[in-house]
């Protein structure tokens, strides 16, 4: 990573029920030469996904849409004319709806590059890289109203290795929402298995007045993740 400041990158200045719009059509993958069966069995489900094919219908660059409209639909984590940081925000698929929904600006951080949204303000970088935070901050100007965090680590096979770096990014994402928030503000992120760690939940009932777990429906089944979702920041603690 070069150490020169970080660069704009683009700056643009519910399965409830099985119904008619959401169907299951099973479409089979043949195992190509030199294609893993898990590449395979991936394909697979991706053709198979309804959220995927009704993604692309709409004109959302992912599946992963849906679930933040569910989780706002449910919370009302923001506002016409909010200021939203979005942390892993590749492909762009939150920061699309938060823009739909009137969002004033995102600033979204991720390794891999977002082409330009309206109102997003994009820098490629590792969340977890101690200049980002700063990064993050100078771009935004202000108190964010919503921090929101799809962040995964990239996995091992190492069930406890893969556990400690997604609570690593949870806990990232966490200090970062209660060091920036505006009183009052929301912070939701994704966990994993049973959900936030217990030190880390009770830091989270101290500093925002509710926080709850919620698995969208749009996740799909069998899938270990959660969101947890905590609202109304009391104010950064006092040092």
């Amino acid at each position: 990573m070069s150490d020169d400041k970080p660069k704009r990158r683009g700056r643009v200045t519910s399965k409830a029920k099985k119904d008619d719009s959401i169907r299951m059509m099973d479409t089979y993958v043949k195992t190509s030469r030199g294609r893993k069966i898990s590449s395979t069995l991936w394909l697979r489900r991706q053709l198979n996904d309804p959220y995927v094919a009704k993604a692309k219908s709409m004109g959302y660059r992912s599946r992963a849409a849906f679930k933040f409209i569910e989780l706002d639909d449910r919370f009302k984590l923001m506002r016409p004319g909010d200021k939203i940081v979005d942390l892993g925000a590749a492909p762009g698929g939150w920061t699309q709806i938060a823009s739909d929904r009137g969002a004033k600006q995102v600033v979204g951080i991720d390794l891999i590059y977002v082409e330009p949204i309206n109102g997003l303000d994009f820098i490629q970088m590792d969340f977890m890289d101690e200049k980002a935070p700063d990064a993050i901050k100078e771009l935004l100007g202000g108190a964010p109203d919503l921090v929101m965090s799809d962040l995964a680590a990239n996995t091992t096979g190492h069930r406890k290795t893969d556990h400690i770096r997604t609570v690593a990014l949870v806990e990232a994402a966490a200090d970062f929402a209660i060091d920036t928030l505006r009183p009052g503000g929301h912070f939701v992120t994704k966990v994993f298995q049973g959900g936030a760690e217990g030190k880390l939940l009770l830091r989270l009932k101290q500093t925002f007045k509710t926080v709850k777990h919620a698995k969208p429906k749009s996740s799909r089944d069998g899938s270990p993740e959660m969101y947890l979702v905590a609202m109304g920041f009391k104010g950064k603690p006092s040092e």
